[in-house]
């Protein structure tokens, strides 16, 4: 058997699918860690600036109020605090000389800037500031050290490359655990079909415990492999079969053909080997028929129909073959029954069991036919047939030994069956205590 290792982890659709799925919650995070910084940083800022321009105004509606003395001692009072806030501030001459405040700066714009100033510990640090001019021409800087804010932004986008990075490598390791689950999954599953394939048809896929999608395939894949060797057990049946039971036809013919010396006995010769070529040739209609039926090709000529009457002409019109024969013939019928089918395949049903019933019972044999809803029951009190055979006997050219004797080729049941699945209906073989029973399951009830 040829080893099936399978892909490579770069080449596996598993490995592959797990690692995309791990790259999209990545950037997922990494988007959403985008987010946050901005909104963050958005609203930071926004607090720093109401804070500045909040205590911009107040010190300038101090000097408003008090002068430009009062004004330089309430920021040397704020410096003297240096709360939390962590404020600089500066006052300016028109000339640009810094006359308060301690924060070591260039005389800004006016309005909103970002500027550089010298801090005694750091060096050159950012600030955002405010600058207001007073009425005498005086600039007022109000400004806050950009670190704090920047230190926060730092935080925030390191937490989220962490994230981002432990999610990453989880997504690797699950992807790995995922790709290597899903390998073994489907290598069993291919080992089976390379087993298979190699000759080994008794092989059957591998089902878990946990009922999962997997374990639905192979009972699906199980399914139809039984169904194949079902289908290859028959057409090795088929085979011999047919090789057997067309031996005696074939064998009678040429026997018929060799008596042909003229005469009257030559006329009687051609009779009879022209009966056994009509026996050939009804043998293989019936085969195209059922193969035909098999196909679903006779379901197109459907109509409405009412059973009840089909079954009672058939049944009608079997009964005196069946007296004669020396077996008796009961028929019951439980009101009207319609459904949709072909009206010589559905008689074609009855015949077939009818027949079935009468060739293979002794005489003295009772012969029940009965419908009843949409249920029609074919039984008698013959020999019956054993357990492990009834469904062996809807097969094509199944007969059992005992019936080997007799005329026939095996396709009566089998014709039924056919019927009956072309009709979208089903049927049931099961014993009578004594003799056999048949259920076929008509319209609304199969």
């Amino acid at each position: 058997m040829t080893e099936h290792s399978g892909p490579t982890p770069l080449r596996s659709a598993a490995y592959r699918i797990a690692l995309i799925y791990s790259g999209a919650f990545v950037l997922a995070t990494l988007l959403l860690g985008l987010l946050v910084y901005l909104a963050a940083h958005a609203a930071l800022v926004r607090q720093v600036d109401a804070q500045i321009e909040g205590t911009a105004l107040d010190l300038k509606a101090r000097y408003a109020e008090e002068g430009l003395p009062d004004l330089i001692e309430s920021i040397r009072a704020r410096e003297r605090l240096r709360s939390v806030d962590d404020l600089g501030f500066a006052l300016f001459t028109p000339d640009g000389r810094r006359i308060a405040g301690r924060m070591n700066t260039g005389r800004p714009a006016l309005g909103w800037s970002d500027i550089r100033f010298i801090d005694p510990d750091e060096g050159v640090d950012p600030a955002r500031a405010l600058a207001l001019d007073l009425v005498d021409g005086t600039r007022l800087v109000v400004a806050a050290d950009r670190e704090p804010l920047e230190s926060i932004d730092r935080s925030i986008l390191t937490i989220f490359g962490a994230a981002s990075l432990a999610i990453l490598l989880l997504g690797i390791g699950g992807g790995l655990i995922l790709g290597g689950y899903l390998r073994g999954r489907i290598g069993r599953i291919a080992r089976t079909a390379e087993a298979i394939v190699s000759g080994d048809l008794a092989s059957r896929m591998p089902i878990g415990p946990r009922g999962d999608e997997f374990d639905d395939l192979a009972r699906t894949l199980n399914r139809m492999l039984d169904r194949i060797a079902r289908l290859m057990d028959n057409l090795r049946q088929v085979s011999s079969d047919i090789a057997h039971d067309l031996r005696t036809p074939l064998t009678r013919l040429r026997n018929h053909l060799e008596e042909m010396d003229g005469g009257d006995a030559c006329a009687t010769s051609l009779q009879g080997a022209i009966a056994r070529t009509d026996d050939i040739l009804k043998l293989f209609a019936a085969i195209l028929r059922i193969s035909e039926l098999e196909r679903g090709a006779a379901s197109q000529y459907f109509v409405a129909l009412r059973l009840d009457a089909i079954v009672r002409d058939v049944a009608e019109s079997y009964a005196p073959a069946i007296e004669d024969s020396g077996r008796h013939l009961t028929c019951s019928i439980n009101g009207p029954v319609a459904a949709m089918g072909d009206r010589e395949l559905v008689s074609q049903i009855v015949a077939n069991l009818l027949d079935n019933a009468m060739v293979h019972t002794p005489v003295g044999t009772r012969i029940s036919v009965a419908l009843n809803g949409h249920a029609l029951t074919v039984s008698d009190d013959g020999p019956g047939v054993a357990a492990q055979d009834r469904r062996r006997i809807l097969q094509r050219f199944v007969r059992l030994d005992r019936s080997r004797a007799r005329a026939g080729y095996g396709l009566g049941l089998n014709m039924v069956a056919a019927i009956v699945g072309a009709h979208n209906w089903r049927i049931a073989i099961d014993g009578n205590d004594p003799g056999l029973r048949v259920d076929v399951l008509l319209g609304r009830a199969a």
